[in-house]
């Protein structure tokens, strides 16, 4: 693995030419002609299909529109509501509505089913596509039944990534949806775009999970492809199956990518041809000189089989270096635990630890990144004839669409698997996120999924409880569960691989997908459920803030879990103030109290009264800032909470991650950085200033309160330096909030106090 410091230009797809002094020349006598960067720079492949969506004229400010839009049932409710109430009348195109991560009912009754109804009766509604329950994980679907050569899909979760099928896809926060279904569109700047020069070939018993975690153990924590695009290129892409570039190209939303595109070749035709769609096939490669912002070389021969231990898929090692130095790799990851976990619970690896080999509890392949037809069809070799034991070690894996699971049932895979004690089970995303399979407690999973976040796999800090997870390939998990628990990787075991062929049948889809055709039925009422809940008005931004600090959070980074928990509120994302409950809950369990208490100032201010009366504690604080203020009055000044965190937004595009924050209050959040852009723009969306402030000593702590005078003027301005004041001790001590880059909308989004009442308006 190599990572260019510099710029480099790709010639005629097969040569690295680093951007340096000589550069120009050696091009110059390659091709025969001056070539620049900037005009090099148009020769990728993303360049091309971007600029090809791009509505504004100017390809430094894009303004996206996209081909097809995709969501599920965590996610759709409440796109759909927002939606609604910006004045929906139709989807102006294709909207798939996949029901893969709500799937079990059993918690919170019918909660689930209610909202699974609702998206079918919208689908009717407006006219869209509704891809009901254990049918297939939205990604599979997309992939078999969206994609296209060239197009451009937006999905509301941060794994859409089709790019090995030549379909640029990004994962947003719902909505960057909803500026889509109301025919608005999807403002960045260009991204840089960087080349994954891809050489050589993987190594027997070496799968599309282990390439995609050595990339990310390289890429993550220097931030080399940040809201960048990777474009996979080399003579390494020819010797890649197409499900095998889908596996590795799923993961790269875990090195905070914007998104991906490959080259495409007869593989990938072959890929439309068995499903049934051709005419979706182009054939994508760079320009015969193309320039790149950076380049990550990989050698694919060299790769082994990896291991992502707790509690980041960026954690890699190779699973010969675990259990080589088992002991140190494991008292590693428990010391970085006390840091993760915040000490709230006992975290114990080096337990597993059985006659010297890590014994594991249980084995998952399954969802969008696992479940794949090819990753299945190698375990099933692995594991044909063997048993994986009657001890604690089990195994479940989980097709990622019917279709496949019907092959697999029809060429005899599932069979295999089922015969070793392995459980089959249908397509669901649960697994990923803690729905599904959660370990006991200090249980030690390992799955061919897509993250490994603390307690994603359904484990609850806040009850004591603690599991953990390390991400492998389908082979080494089915290795480890051969050898009954004892990680093992794939290539220590002499198999031969059948390489069964994929034949798609589409007739499943056929009996039970709803899809309207793009016909709207205006007549068709909407079903809700009781939980489905509408959101609650929301003030525009006033002329001045005081802000109230509730939560202060150090880590180096902070995910979209630990903002807003997965697993246990899947069912409650219909109902923003239900869900609005369990925000930070992992992390800070007394910032909802802490944000409902400074609230109350705001809701009585709102309704006319006196917010020092609602809370006490404001008297003082509003008095000390009229000795520099004098004009302060209950018009001019919102009152509200904000957290402070280092780097907030890793992971999931899920946009609660904001709106809760928003439901109970909060005006704006302070961030050293923001680790993704769909983060940054999901608090925009809901009106929420994304304020930065430089590393270093903070002037503020947790229960200070600050106020930000004049900042209605200043975002009307555009400034990117905003004067605040820590309100302390009789006193005002200045310091400077910055403010990054907004566009026209995003300043108005702010200004109205929420992407609902922009649209509203």
């Amino acid at each position: 693995m190599k990572l260019h410091e510099n710029g480099v230009y790709l010639l005629n797809g097969t040569e690295i030419i680093e951007d340096n002094q000589e550069a120009a020349a050696c091009l110059a006598a390659k091709t025969g002609k001056t070539v620049t960067a900037a005009e090099a720079a148009t020769g990728t492949m993303a360049y091309r299909i971007l600029k090809a969506h791009n509505t504004s004229g100017n390809m430094e400010q894009l303004q996206i529109k996209f081909d097809k839009l995709t969501s599920h049932d965590i996610t759709f409710v409440g796109i759909i509501q927002t939606a609604r109430a910006s004045g929906l009348e139709k989807f102006p195109v294709p909207y798939v509505l996949t029901n893969c991560h709500n799937s079990l009912c059993a918690v919170g009754g019918t909660i689930n089913e209610d909202d699974h109804m609702f998206g079918l009766s919208c689908a009717k509604r407006y006219g869209g596509i509704y891809v009901p329950p254990h049918q297939a994980v939205i990604h599979q679907f997309a992939r078999e039944m969206l994609a296209g050569g060239g197009k451009m899909i937006l999905g509301s979760d941060s794994h859409t990534r089709y790019g090995a099928l030549g379909t640029m896809a990004m994962g947003e926060g719902g909505p960057e949806l909803v500026k889509q279904l109301l025919c608005k569109t999807y403002d960045i700047k260009m991204p840089g775009v960087v080349a994954i020069y891809l050489t050589g070939e993987p190594m027997k018993g070496v799968g599309p999970q282990d390439v995609a975690l050595a990339i990310i153990g390289a890429v993550f924590k220097n931030g080399y492809v940040n809201n960048k695009v990777m474009e996979f290129v080399g003579p390494g892409v020819a010797s890649l199956s197409a499900d095998f570039r889908i596996g590795v190209d799923v993961m790269t939303t875990e090195t905070t990518c914007l998104s991906s595109i490959w080259v495409t070749d007869d593989k990938i035709r072959e890929f439309y041809d068995i499903h049934g769609r051709s005419a979706d096939y182009a054939e994508l490669k760079p320009e015969k000189v193309a320039y790149y912002d950076g380049c990550v070389e990989v050698n694919l021969s060299e790769i082994k089989p990896m291991i992502a231990m707790p509690f980041h898929p960026s954690n890699t090692y190779t699973i010969e270096e675990v259990n080589a130095n088992l002991e140190d790799v494991l008292a590693e990851v428990e010391k970085n635990a006390l840091v993760s976990l915040d000490g709230a619970v006992e975290y114990k690896l080096r337990d597993k630890i059985r006659n010297g080999k890590l014994y594991v509890d249980q084995g998952i392949i399954a969802g969008c990144a696992g479940g794949g037809f090819e990753n299945i069809c190698a375990a099933a070799d692995i594991l044909n004839g063997k048993s994986i034991g009657p001890d604690e070690f089990t195994l479940s894996v989980y097709p990622a669409s019917m279709p496949v699971y019907m092959e697999l049932v029809k060429n005899g895979a599932a069979a295999k698997i089922m015969e070793t004690g392995a459980i089959m089970k249908t397509a669901f995303c649960g697994p990923c996120f803690g729905a599904g399979d959660t370990p006991n407690n200090n249980g030690f999973s390992i799955r061919h999924t897509t993250r490994n976040f603390p307690n994603r796999e359904g484990s609850k800090l806040q009850n004591g409880q603690i599991a953990s997870v390390a991400l492998m390939d389908a082979r080494s998990i089915a290795a480890t569960a051969a050898n009954k628990g004892y990680l093992t990787p794939a290539t220590d075991l002499d198999v031969e691989y059948t390489g069964p062929k994929y034949f798609f049948d589409k007739s499943i889809y056929e009996n039970r997908v709803f899809d309207s055709k793009g016909v709207a039925d205006p007549d068709q009422e909407l079903k809700f459920g009781p939980n489905i809940k509408d959101w609650p008005a929301m003030s525009a931004l006033t002329d001045n803030l005081v802000l109230k600090v509730v939560s202060e959070i150090h880590d180096p980074v902070t995910t979209t879990d630990e903002l807003i928990p997965s697993g246990e509120t899947s069912s409650y994302r219909s109902n923003p103030l239900a869900l609005a409950e369990f925000a930070l809950s992992r992390k800070d369990p007394e910032y909802v109290g802490r944000a409902k208490e400074v609230q109350k100032a705001e809701k009585a201010r709102v309704n006319g009264e006196k917010p020092t009366e609602a809370l006490p504690e404001l008297a003082p604080v509003i008095e000390t800032i009229k000795t520099k203020y004098p004009d302060l009055n209950r018009e001019n000044f919102g009152i509200g909470s904000t957290i402070f965190a280092v780097k907030p937004g890793d992971g999931s595009a899920r946009e609660q991650a904001a709106s809760c924050q928003k439901v109970l209050g909060g005006w704006a959040n302070i961030a050293n950085e923001y680790a993704t852009k769909r983060y940054r723009s999901n608090l925009i969306n809901w009106g929420m200033l994304p304020f930065l402030i430089p590393e270093g000593d903070l002037p503020f702590a947790n229960g200070d309160y600050l106020f930000v005078p004049n900042v209605r003027k200043a975002i009307e301005d555009k400034l990117t330096d905003i004067e605040a004041y820590v309100v302390k001790d009789g006193g005002l001590k200045s310091f400077t909030l910055k403010m990054g880059d907004l566009t026209d909308d995003e300043r108005t989004i702010i200004l109205k106090g929420c992407l609902i009442n922009y649209y509203r308006d």
